[in-house]
């Protein structure tokens, strides 16, 4: 029924491989099926204005994607003078996610920037950049340990995300770019490890739902996020 031939409830491949770039204090490459995702974290000693002074760390997200991460060039958002606001909202998005996870009293005043550039998109790339987004902070997290900088680790929990949709009328999990573009029903699930939620976008994409569809699409971002995060600590281990 699915025209990758999966289960209704079954992920795409993941690989995480860490490490990646040389300069950056986290690092890691993401594969959701066919979606690419370089995430990169960066510690500074600095915190924004609206927080200095208060103790507090801070934790945002940068967020874009390459010319050629689809199917026909993009024009870089660089050479317009602006970020659309697909990519505003994508970055927020991020930012608060992995910021649900953390401490941000142990954490201290630091700010650790996560960037997430899609090298290749097929569908769910701003779930792929939180899920992978978490390994890159968790990773500059443990060298800031190792240094002696943090006495603590100020991450709570590991954060991922998934989408689910009602495509050809059932529901699926991790909708790729052919079933997301077609499906009635389309959904976002940010979760942490221990089954507290951050953030759920759900919309008719062309049909409705009903509470018992919205139920099935829970149950199924909940068995995603518990595969997704046994990738993530078997990356950062």
């Amino acid at each position: 029924m699915r025209p990758s031939g999966r289960k209704l409830d079954e992920m795409r491949s993941i690989q995480i491989e860490t490490n990646v770039t040389k300069h950056a204090e986290g690092s890691c490459l993401i594969k959701v099926g066919d979606t690419h995702v370089l995430c990169t974290a960066t510690v500074e000693d600095r915190v924004p204005p609206f927080i200095k002074g208060s103790g507090l760390g801070w934790v945002t997200a940068e967020y874009g994607m390459l010319p050629r991460s689809t199917s026909s060039r993009m024009r870089r958002e660089a050479a317009s003078g602006k970020q659309g606001g697909r990519t505003v909202e994508i970055q927020r998005l991020i930012g608060r996610s992995l910021r649900a996870g953390v401490d941000r009293v142990a954490m201290g005043e630091m700010q650790i920037t996560v960037d997430c550039d899609v090298i290749q998109a097929d569908g769910g790339t701003r779930c792929a950049s939180i899920t992978g987004g978490w390994v890159a902070l968790k990773l500059a997290v443990n060298k800031l340990m190792k240094a002696g900088t943090l006495s603590s680790d100020p991450l709570i929990s590991p954060v991922a995300a998934v989408s689910c949709g009602i495509y050809a009328g059932q529901p699926v999990l991790d909708l790729d770019y052919p079933e997301d573009s077609d499906a009635g029903v389309d959904g976002n699930f940010i979760i942490l490890a221990n089954g507290q939620m951050i953030e759920t976008q759900m919309s008719a994409e062309g049909a409705t739902y009903s509470r018992d569809q919205m139920n099935q699409l829970l149950d199924l971002a909940e068995k995603g996020v518990s595969e997704l995060v046994e990738h993530q600590l078997a990356a950062v281990s």
